[in-house]
């Protein structure tokens, strides 16, 4: 995706409003979790093999983008250690998931600045009228849209937090997205999907929506 400021935004008419991922569409968070992933299952894995035993492949950066980019944060423990073949009970899993979301936010104390293309688009769209929502996987998306000062432009944010409640599947399933075109009051067939992770391309894709971008 273009981070660069864009000069001269365009934005078809036909369209009716435009669903957003968070991390590493609007801000540069998606660095900061996966440095979040990696300190969390490095540790994990290391203490494992030094306790019992069990031959493990070290965590790598390419089980970040295979495993738990842009999914749930539960889903992607339990993806990751299912790829080294280890089952947890669910409280063992829900401890590691907490683990991980307090390294997130202990890094995103230091602040976070949005994309400057990407704010200029957002200035853009709102000049013009068109609606928006941000679609994260993460529970921590009110946090990080309120830090890169850009939370006023999304009337509607389904988060992590937002799914588990009303039970909607997480990407990649099109479910959030259905969701937050609905509470904005536009058809799905006239949003636009923008993604930069697997599992959201293919939850936009999985959706009758107008164009995914990604």
């Amino acid at each position: 995706m273009d981070r660069t400021p864009l000069a001269r935004p365009h934005v078809d008419a036909e369209v009716g409003a435009v669903l957003f991922d968070l991390d590493g569409v609007l801000t540069p968070t998606a660095e900061v979790h996966r440095r979040a992933w990696h300190r969390l299952f490095t540790d994990y894995l290391t203490e494992r093999t030094r306790t019992t035993g069990e031959q493990l492949a070290p965590y790598t950066n390419t089980d970040y983008y295979e495993h738990v980019d842009g999914k749930p944060r539960l889903d992607g423990v339990r993806d990751l250690l299912a790829s080294r073949g280890i089952a947890l009970p669910e409280a063992e899993v829900e401890a590691l998931g907490a683990r991980k979301n307090e390294a997130f936010l202990a890094e995103l104390e230091a602040g976070v600045e949005p994309y400057p293309g990407s704010l200029a688009l957002l200035e853009h769209l709102a000049a013009v009228g068109t609606p928006m929502a941000v679609v994260s996987s993460s529970a921590n998306a009110p946090a990080v849209l309120r830090t890169a000062g850009i939370d006023h432009f999304f009337p509607v944010v389904v988060d992590g937090a937002v799914a588990r409640e009303e039970g909607l599947p997480g990407k990649p399933a099109p479910d959030t997205f259905e969701a937050a075109a609905e509470r904005l009051g536009v058809p799905s067939d006239r949003a636009v999907v923008v993604e930069d992770a697997t599992s959201g391309v293919a939850a936009g894709a999985a959706g009758d929506f107008a164009a995914v971008v990604g």
